[in-house]
């Protein structure tokens, strides 16, 4: 028996007007997300990997279809109201960390936390990513896979139930990725974070419960791995 869903979208599509001419982005695609579980999203540039990921993130809206949050619906909301969904439910990390450089990577990290109803300490978050020492040092003092793991630390410090990953690898070397990914899998194996990573890699897709593969903004491919494996089993 499946894990109940945590968010459902139903027919979504999404349209981008381009001068003269009309980008379907999204065409009529039915996605949900289970609890507890970790979904790779595979597709090459354009397939609309990264329109699904801001839509149910409530980053976007679909030009039509619906998308549901446990037992509410969000289409429809306003952009306050959406705000409020992503402030407490969802994380994000992106290819790139948006940290701030004046700020520590406890301080990061605090950002989230001091807007939480039940945060994690910015410290223990840190510890999570195996970043416990390196808390009052700034970006411009870290790696860049140690700024990503901040980025992690960031997200799931205020415990989000979904936990929504655009390329969280795309920026970094293969050893560099295989930690961040390492860090990603911890979150979802201890804390039961459902967790949604989009990648053009193919070879991430084995760590996977579940994996879809879009083109041309359709799902093209849905399977779970009956044995799933460890980031470091992982080669690119």
């Amino acid at each position: 028996m499946a894990p109940p869903a945590v968010l459902r979208a139903e027919q979504i599509t999404k349209l981008y007007r381009m001068g003269e001419v009309d980008v379907h982005a999204l065409r009529g695609l039915d996605l949900a997300l289970y609890e507890g579980e970790l979904m790779v999203l595979l597709g090459a540039s354009g397939s609309g990997k990264s329109t699904l990921l801001n839509i149910i993130g409530g980053l976007d809206v679909p030009t039509s279809g619906r998308v549901f949050y446990r037992n509410g619906e969000l289409t429809g909301r306003d952009e306050d109201e959406l705000t409020e969904f992503r402030r407490a439910h969802v994380g994000f990390v992106f290819q790139f960390y948006n940290l701030i450089p004046s700020l520590t990577a406890r301080e990061n990290v605090a950002l989230v936390t001091e807007i939480s109803d039940d945060p994690m300490d910015a410290a223990d978050a840190l510890g999570l990513v195996g970043l416990r020492e390196r808390m009052d040092h700034f970006p411009a003092q870290l790696s860049g896979g140690e700024q990503q793991r901040v980025a992690i630390a960031r997200a799931v410090a205020k415990r989000p139930a979904i936990l929504l990953c655009d390329e969280p690898t795309g920026a970094l070397d293969f050893c560099t990725g295989i930690l961040v990914l390492e860090v990603l899998h911890k979150v979802n194996a201890e804390l039961g974070t459902t967790t949604a990573l989009i990648t053009h890699n193919a070879p991430i897709a084995r760590m996977a419960d579940r994996v879809i593969t879009l083109a041309d903004g359709r799902i093209h491919e849905e399977y779970h791995n009956e044995t799933k494996a460890q980031p470091e089993e992982l080669s690119w």
